[in-house]
């Protein structure tokens, strides 16, 4: 197993409380499952903020960042039943895996976490 991408991002929640005020921010950054769930969440500018950081560090762990065909609403962040964030593994985010580092087995980790101004976002990119 070795890491092939790395990925970290900082975002001040108060951007996001204010973007989300817009409805097309939020139908064209987030997925319809992340916005679904969010209405469950009563914080939802840090619920977003993570999400958002998340989407970025996704990007900087490929090296790539939003070019070649990706987009923020090509990343899903979905919660397990523990509540445990992870990557949703697309079609799309599969291709570009395999378009970039030429493997078609890899495991995504995510580690996301907010305080009262700040969400963070780690990502790795390990090949089996």
């Amino acid at each position: 197993m070795k890491i092939i991408g790395v990925g970290v991002d900082i975002i001040e929640n108060r951007r996001i409380k204010n973007s989300i005020k817009s409805k097309s921010f939020i139908t064209r950054t987030f997925g319809a499952r992340e916005i679904k769930f969010s209405k469950k969440i009563l914080n939802k500018s840090n619920f977003f903020s993570k999400r958002f950081a998340a989407k970025e560090a996704f990007a900087k762990s490929l090296g790539t960042g939003f070019r070649k065909d990706l987009n923020f609403k090509d990343i899903e962040i979905l919660n397990d039943k523990m509540g445990k964030p992870y990557y949703f593994k697309s079609k799309k985010i599969n291709n570009l895996i395999y378009k970039k580092f030429k493997i078609k087995s890899y495991d995504l980790f995510l580690s996301i976490s907010d305080e009262k101004d700040y969400s963070i976002a780690f990502t790795i990119i390990q090949k089996k």
